[in-house]
């Protein structure tokens, strides 16, 4: 089964068009870790930056508007998802382009790229995004050197967390951006 290739544009309700907190996570691979979890319910939106491993992820991920935006993996195949929930990965775009206050925040896994000069190639690629988000090597980054920003949230499961699970919290006003990064040890299985 194909998933969509497009770039799919999204908005953000209209009661968080002037500030808007958004859990940024990746690389779950089946497994929210609880704490990141918790992160994400204290967010208004959550955006999924691929390899999700099963649509249970998405449906445990509560944030207060109700949302979770996904982007397709390179691990999110049908081989790798449970039988009864393949027909959503057709549903799963490549790119969201989201539309925040302040700004356009661009969602792709980054398996699309070689890992060297990922950043400068995102940001020639999506030169009007205010940031960009990618996940794939499972490593937290928050490059803010250049516009557009390059982030990568880790690995918000339980496979190479390289120091714990992680996300991003990221507040967008009109006025500002601001990024928070969550890192919770690593726990035994």
């Amino acid at each position: 089964m194909k998933a969509h290739r497009e770039v799919r544009s999204v908005g953000v309700p209209a009661h968080l068009a002037e500030r808007v907190r958004v859990a940024l996570l990746a690389d779950t691979h089946g497994q929210v870790d609880q704490r990141v979890a918790e992160v994400v319910a204290g967010c208004d939106l959550a955006v999924h930056a691929g390899d999700l491993g099963g649509a249970q992820v998405l449906g445990g991920l509560q944030p207060r508007a109700g949302r979770v935006i996904a982007v397709l993996g390179n691990n999110d195949t049908s081989r790798k998802w449970p039988a009864i929930e393949r027909d959503l990965l057709a549903l799963l775009p490549e790119v969201v382009e989201l539309s925040l206050p302040g700004g356009t925040l661009v969602l792709i896994h980054g398996h699309q790229t070689a890992a060297q000069g990922r950043h400068a190639r995102l940001r020639a690629r999506y030169p009007g995004a205010r940031a960009v988000v990618y996940g794939h090597s499972h490593r937290l980054v928050t490059d803010q050197d250049a516009e557009p920003w390059v982030l990568n949230p880790g690995a918000a499961g339980r496979e190479r967390t390289y120091g714990g699970p992680s996300c991003i919290v990221l507040t967008a006003t009109t006025h500002a951006w601001t990024l928070e990064t969550c890192r919770f040890s690593v726990q035994p299985r």
